[in-house]
């Protein structure tokens, strides 16, 4: 395994002041530090105690325009690892995540995530959950956590900034196209917030509702507008 490789650990925030900390103090416990280089807090404007969150623990903030896909690839441009690992503010990796990661590029695979559970009992959403493990692009999402070589994250053109929403399911389905895509059976888990604040039966309808606008070859400002009536609000 190459460990100079490195990996950059990049999190888009926006107002995540409530579990920022919690999940920064996760990564600082867990992370081998010859392994991962640095975690980078790109931040799109928030207006609560995000920033000062981020300042108190081990990472760099940058500060970007708000939107995830330019969040994102703003920490990209700035990394300084060979491996980017995309985290939601609100998911936390399983031990020895790093590990796991470089020997799966040590592998061949040069983009994959890990599986997922939410951090709920709920019946329906540990299904949805399950079906993380199918290695389809159906079954991919950001929440799931997203590994890739700096080569191949250029070879792809990063993120597609014109998507304020949906901007992992796209580049994840370019990804696929081109590369072996790998599943590591480990499990990141992540918060069911949205979930429980607007009910699961409503954002899975209107998440699958995204999905088939998307596939049915909606462009980008409708899939926003979609969201901002049905689950921003």
């Amino acid at each position: 395994m190459n460990d100079a490789l490195g990996i950059s650990i990049i999190i888009p925030t926006l107002n995540e002041a409530q579990g920022l900390g919690r999940v920064l103090e996760h990564l600082n416990t867990i992370k081998n530090k010859k392994l991962t280089k640095e975690i980078i807090v790109v931040d799109g404007g928030s207006h609560d105690r995000t920033i000062e969150i981020a300042s108190h623990h081990d990472c760099t903030v940058v500060h970007s325009k708000a939107g995830r896909a330019t969040q994102m690839n703003k920490g990209a441009e700035m990394a300084q690892g060979e491996l980017l690992y995309f985290l939601h503010a609100d998911t936390y990796p399983p031990k020895k995540f790093d590990h796991l990661i470089l020997t799966a590029v040590h592998d061949g695979f040069e983009a994959g995530c890990f599986r997922m559970r939410f951090d709920t009992k709920n019946p329906i959403l540990r299904f949805f959950a399950w079906l993380s493990r199918v290695n389809h692009t159906l079954c991919r999402g950001g929440d799931q956590s997203l590994f890739i070589t700096r080569t191949q994250f250029r070879n792809h053109q990063g993120f597609d900034e014109k998507y304020l929403i949906y901007e992992d399911s796209e580049f994840i389905q370019r990804i696929y196209k081109n590369l072996n895509f790998k599943v590591l059976p480990q499990n990141v888990i992540t918060s069911a917030r949205k979930y429980r604040q607007k009910g699961w039966m409503k954002v899975q309808f209107h998440f699958g509702m995204i999905h088939l606008k998307n596939f049915m070859g909606a462009p980008p400002n409708e899939l926003y507008s979609y969201y901002k009536k049905h689950l921003l609000n």
